[in-house]
């Protein structure tokens, strides 16, 4: 049975053999989870180049060597072709496709970039007894896309993707504590409070993932989000390219504890 508590192991064998299929907030908690993103060799450096001048949004947790599916570092034995619940393919920048299975389009030139996510934190935010709203209501996390630019290379730009939790005013503070120390997972928020201050008109439609009750007198804190690396993708226009759908993480053997500060 399939619970919060499920090894990164047994959640990855789920989706090799088809059987899950959802997203992957509150799965594995105490567990990394990561953003993926594959390319061709050609563009593998320059990625790599937009993920170091990008850290917040983009930290890299891992780099498959190329024409191996194998994340050595964080999950030695896994396979990123058949060990995340849904893919995204992207073909010239347009998404083409939705799939649970990539193996048929693996090639000798694809280079896998693992990266991290704010769902990492989130052990730590329940444990000091902040709110996780979508993990309460067992949805998507919401995702937007806003008016701060990334810092650019010369075929990868995009503007910052961010995840929203809501949180009653005297947890604001806590959040920042707490999820400072997560570096690799995004770490502390980039934006609270007036969501129009980063060109978010409607929080109730988020460009990724689903919306949340936002209750009398709570505050949206804003983190920076793996995502961005799509919307690089759909500028960059790579003749291929491969990620997770939003909120479909690959989940590591790495503990969160091992991405603090």
């Amino acid at each position: 049975m399939l619970n919060f508590a499920s090894l990164p192991s047994e959640i990855r064998q789920l989706c090799r053999e088809g059987k899950l299929d959802t997203p992957t907030p509150g799965l594995a908690l105490g567990f990394v989870q990561a953003n993926l993103v594959i390319l061709p060799y050609s563009l593998a450096f320059e990625f790599l180049l937009f993920c170091q001048r990008n850290t917040k949004s983009c930290p890299i947790l891992d780099v498959t060597e190329v024409g191996d599916f194998e994340p050595k570092i964080i999950a030695p034995g896994a396979d990123i072709r058949i060990d995340l619940p849904r893919y995204k393919i992207f073909r010239h920048g347009e998404l083409i496709e939705e799939t649970t299975d990539i193996k048929a389009l693996w090639r000798d030139d694809l280079v896998g970039f693992l990266i991290g996510c704010s769902f990492s934190f989130e052990n730590a935010m329940l444990n000091a007894g902040i709110s996780v709203r979508h993990v309460e209501e067992n949805k998507n996390v919401p995702m937007y896309k806003t008016n701060i630019e990334c810092v650019s290379t010369q075929r990868f730009s995009s503007p910052l993707v961010v995840s929203m939790r809501p949180l009653p005013a005297n947890q604001v503070v806590r959040a920042v504590e707490v999820t400072s120390r997560y570096y690799k997972a995004h770490g502390s928020p980039v934006h609270i409070g007036n969501p129009d201050a980063i060109g978010i008109k409607n929080l109730a439609q988020p460009d990724y993932g689903d919306a949340v009750t936002i209750r009398d007198g709570e505050i949206p804190v804003f983190w920076a989000c793996g995502v961005t690396t799509q919307t690089a993708i759909s500028y960059a226009k790579p003749e291929l390219a491969i990620t997770h759908a939003p909120g479909y993480m690959f989940i590591s053997d790495l503990k969160d504890e091992d991405l603090t500060i």
